[in-house]
């Protein structure tokens, strides 16, 4: 019995220290794209990526335009941007995925790969968004989706690092200079 209460005793004294550990990496996830392709994030392994939940009628569209242009400034080897159209706030994504696709490419010239339509929060949570949003199953944080174009920035070795609220924008100085940071 005592020696029972000394390693209860030692385990109290020396927490586990760490991050949780992740039940599954963000690279152990597949989704179909826009255009209904399958597409595996451990193709995304070395690279710093961007994953956002977008919509064509919000306040917040006109990101697009900006997630373009960080796009082709940083995007290629290193760096990709993903979204996700979401119709989870007062139905600002009503559209399919091909009119989706056409309204992104047609209005903000759209380069960056874009996804089917999922829902980031709720009962129907797609399983990457549970991954986002859950520090059990991402072992950083829990970051709930406060609305269209919140931001989760992913490195090079698939761990979530930081989640940028919806109205900051995909340009902003902090995110950039995570761009640049080469170090991680």
């Amino acid at each position: 019995m005592k020696y029972i209460l000394l390693i209860a005793l030692l385990l109290l004294m020396f927490p586990l220290q760490g991050k949780l550990q992740p039940s599954k990496s963000f690279y152990d996830y597949s989704v179909k794209t826009i255009d209904d392709e399958d597409f595996s994030f451990s193709s995304l392994k070395g690279k710093k990526v961007m994953v956002v939940n977008t919509a064509s009628k919000c306040g917040n569209t006109p990101q697009y335009g900006e997630l373009e242009k960080l796009y082709k400034e940083f995007g290629g080897d290193k760096f990709v941007i993903i979204g996700f159209p979401a119709n989870n706030f007062l139905s600002q994504e009503p559209g399919s995925n091909e009119e989706i696709e056409t309204f992104c490419r047609v209005n903000y010239g759209v380069t960056f790969p874009m996804m089917a339509k999922i829902s980031v929060k709720g009962d129907d949570k797609h399983p990457v968004y549970q991954w986002l949003t859950s520090k059990a199953l991402n072992g950083v944080m829990d970051a709930e989706v406060k609305w269209n174009f919140q931001k989760f920035l992913i490195d090079e070795k698939g761990h979530l690092v930081d989640v940028i609220m919806p109205k900051v924008s995909p340009y902003d100085e902090k995110i950039v200079a995570w761009l640049k940071n080469t170090s991680e």
